[in-house]
């Protein structure tokens, strides 16, 4: 039994790193994928994962199975794809750590995962399921995904969900708006950033937005939505927690800073579960994602630039230090 296993894209993050002598734009190639982001982070905290997914029979699709397998996460579940290349995503960074992608993906080799390709048993013998949307975006690969939804769930596991819309992947709107219900109605677990909360109910009220989702998928018993630079909220039974962000300076970029929450939501529910949760829990569970999502923003890339726990903890040590000050 793994602790977490997740499904989805796992591809190479081009982002930009200074210029040439000849003031050419150059590019990092930094492994990444949001499923895979988390169960690196997850790793980070000792705990066991699997990724299910399929890359390009290439050299970039080597490269990953070798950075995640060295990470610590299972990738016997990842298969090779001969004939479709590796997704890569081209990422433009502002001033403001906010970024911009565009991505070489029609087709990418993560949109080729087939129903037949899924490890069904090992998937049922999770405690997480972990998926977003990006595996929902053309019918093979969401029918897939939503096979392994139903054999996680059968199996008894919580299922977990991170819309992390990406617009231009998506060849309707409204196609992305239904994919996203459905994950909605069936995770157990969620974590929303605040823009696509927006998206789904036209509320730029956290609050008021998280009340409409909840009020229609009472399915969810961990709600948290992320705010960027704000903070972040949770929402539990009639718990209700905002924590602001780290505001330490250093920001580089903010790719793989959702995952790494998420990734720690998900350890703080499996270390005390879902039932029960008071408002302290909560907060604490919120600052140390907050904590170790704002780590991940002062390095590049995501995959490979999770933090260990301890320098979570020494981060949020100094916190309380300068509190007391």
């Amino acid at each position: 039994m793994y602790d977490v296993i997740a499904l989805g894209e796992l591809l190479i993050d081009f982002t930009e790193n200074g210029a040439s002598g000849q003031g050419n734009t150059l590019f990092e190639a930094n492994p990444g994928g949001a499923p895979c982001n988390v169960l690196a982070m997850l790793k980070k905290l000792g705990r066991s994962c699997a990724f299910v997914g399929k890359v390009g029979e290439d050299l970039f699709g080597h490269l990953l199975h070798d950075v995640a397998a060295e990470a610590g996460i299972c990738m016997d579940h990842m298969v090779f794809d001969k004939d479709t290349r590796t997704t890569l995503a081209f990422v433009k960074t502002f001033e403001n750590g906010d970024r911009d992608f565009s991505f070489y993906r029609n087709p990418g080799a993560d949109m080729m995962l087939t129903e037949d390709e899924l490890p069904l048993d090992v998937i049922a013998g999770s405690r997480i399921f972990h998926f977003g949307t990006l595996s929902m975006t053309h019918p093979g690969v969401r029918r897939a995904t939503r096979r392994a939804i139903d054999a996680a769930k059968a199996g008894g596991a919580l299922i977990s969900f991170d819309p992390n819309l990406r617009p231009p992947l998506w060849d309707s709107l409204e196609d992305a708006r239904a994919q996203i219900e459905y994950g909605l109605a069936r995770c157990d677990i969620l974590k929303i950033a605040d823009n696509e909360l927006e998206f789904m109910t036209g509320e730029r009220d956290i609050d008021k937005g998280a009340a409409i989702l909840r009020g229609k998928y009472p399915n969810i018993k961990l709600f948290n939505v992320t705010a960027g630079a704000e903070g972040s909220y949770s929402y539990c039974g009639d718990e209700r927690v905002f924590v602001p962000a780290c505001k330490l300076g250093g920001v580089i970029e903010t790719t793989g800073a959702g995952d790494t929450f998420c990734a720690c939501v998900l350890d703080f529910v499996l270390e005390h579960g879902l039932d029960g949760l008071s408002g302290e829990d909560l907060t604490a569970m919120l600052r140390f994602a907050n904590g170790a999502a704002y780590l991940v923003t002062t390095r590049k890339g995501a995959l490979r630039s999770m933090p260990e726990a301890e320098q979570v903890r020494r981060l949020l040590a100094g916190e309380t230090e300068e509190e007391k000050a």
